[in-house]
């Protein structure tokens, strides 16, 4: 990357703030830290970050709250940082517009590998790649990230597109949650598969104006992207 990545961390505990700065610092990023929610939003406008780690305890406001009011301001990648086994409140956060999660407590060199995944997926695509997929009712622009349901503009999080994008790059083609865990969260994810779930419902919701479904659920199996046989492939 030519610049340097912000990344916004927002912790009451002091101990995970030095330790995500002092990797994050290795790794090159730009390391901004805030322990009390209150301040996040006037810090996220201010600091403009390429990607938030966000604990969903916090003083003054919570996390949760706090991903939903972020979503309204930029759609920038969000991880959150969630007690372990609490599956409520990941589940929850990922329904709020969270890209992903990180179980406490956990190990710094895989949330920096997360941090590199999501940033990956969400730079602006060139190249070969700056392609436009358009089927009745819907549009994906592949260099600009963009998504037109009706010829509107549609907000999708970072990884409602990026699930989107792998889908209608394979139309057709049958993903496992194990599959699309993989090749769109980027690592070889461990979690909970429901992740996959939450976002797809996510999806769906948003595409609902469109008469045709094209995201389908292969019962037993995983999902795929149904086109109806009008649709065309643009570069």
């Amino acid at each position: 990357m030519s610049y340097s990545v912000k990344v916004l961390v927002v912790d009451d505990d002091p101990v995970v703030l030095e330790l995500v700065r002092l990797y994050g610092q290795r790794e090159g990023f730009n390391i901004v830290t805030i322990s009390d929610g209150e301040l996040v939003l006037d810090t996220f406008s201010r600091e403009n970050p390429d990607v938030v780690i966000l604990d969903i305890m916090l003083p003054n406001r919570d996390g949760l709250t706090l991903c939903k009011d972020l979503r309204e301001v930029r759609m920038v990648p969000i991880i959150m940082l969630t007690a372990k086994g609490e599956e409520a409140d990941r589940v929850l956060g990922l329904e709020m517009g969270a890209d992903d999660y990180v179980s406490k407590p956990f190990s710094p060199r895989e949330l920096v590998a997360r941090i590199k995944a999501v940033l990956r997926r969400t730079q602006v695509i060139g190249g070969a790649n700056t392609w436009k997929l358009k089927y009745p009712g819907l549009e994906i622009q592949g260099d600009t990230r963009t998504v037109l349901v009706n010829n509107v503009c549609t907000e999708l999080t970072p990884k409602e597109f990026d699930l989107l994008y792998h889908l209608a790059q394979n139309p057709r083609r049958v993903f496992t949650r194990e599959q699309l865990l993989a090749s769109v969260w980027g690592y070889d994810y461990f979690g909970d598969q429901r992740t996959v779930d939450v976002h797809i419902r996510r999806l769906r919701a948003k595409l609902t104006p469109i008469p045709s479904e094209y995201v389908t659920t292969v019962w037993g199996v995983g999902y795929q992207f149904t086109p109806p046989a009008t649709g065309e492939l643009l570069s």
